[in-house]
């Protein structure tokens, strides 16, 4: 994330999702609630293989292969003008959380032959994930509002109504949700539901970039 950092100039929508994606780890990997993890090597795991969908969409997409819905409403508006940097953010987040993240836990689950409980260690890290997440995301918005000079170059009011449309530990309870559901589901319906979590998704992040 460092690399696609120096290498995107400002004018590119991805850039600001990069940074925030690249902020928000190092603040969790320099976090953890009350000293430790209760399974650390699962959420190593899953922030591994988590991020890996997003370096493929972006592979992808430069190497001129399909990509998902939900990535390509980042991807085709990045050099638009009139779009805030915490609409692309937002608009990366959209296609991280609700596209990738639950296929990341059911591959991440598989590979470590876990069938996380409600009560368990991973569900309780993965709420205390949502917890800082959520309580980190209105100062990195209003840095990623901020220019160089410290100059806020956003109307305050949108990061607002981000907030408010915006809810990351609902978010990641859906894709909690949805990973469950895709575990049960194998063949056709298992492609079929991630097809339809993909146009919802894509729809969503087109709206998130004209709307708010």
């Amino acid at each position: 994330m460092k690399s696609i950092d120096a290498l995107l100039p400002a004018n590119d929508g991805l850039k600001w999702f990069n940074r925030l994606y690249l902020m928000v780890t190092d603040q969790v990997n320099a976090s953890p609630p009350g000293g430790a993890w209760q399974n650390p090597a699962w959420l190593e795991r899953l922030d591994v293989v988590f991020a890996r969908f997003y370096f493929t969409a972006v592979s992808d997409f430069l190497a001129g292969r399909e990509v998902p819905s939900s990535w390509n409403a980042l991807f085709q508006a990045r050099f638009k003008t009139g779009i805030d940097r915490i609409q692309f953010a937002l608009a990366g987040m959209n296609a991280h959380i609700n596209h990738d993240l639950a296929q990341a836990l059911v591959r991440t689950n598989i590979e470590l032959k876990i069938v996380p409980a409600p009560d368990g260690p991973e569900h309780h890290d993965y709420e205390a994930v949502n917890v800082l997440l959520n309580s980190l995301m209105p100062s990195v918005l209003n840095m990623l509002a901020t220019d160089d000079l410290g100059v806020l170059v956003e109307d305050t009011g949108k990061i607002g109504r981000i907030l408010a449309y915006w809810n990351i530990c609902r978010a990641r309870d859906l894709a909690w949700d949805f990973a469950s559901h895709l575990r049960e589901l194998s063949g056709i319906a298992y492609d079929t539901a991630l097809l339809m979590q993909d146009a919802m998704t894509g729809a969503l992040g087109r709206a998130i970039l004209t709307q708010i």
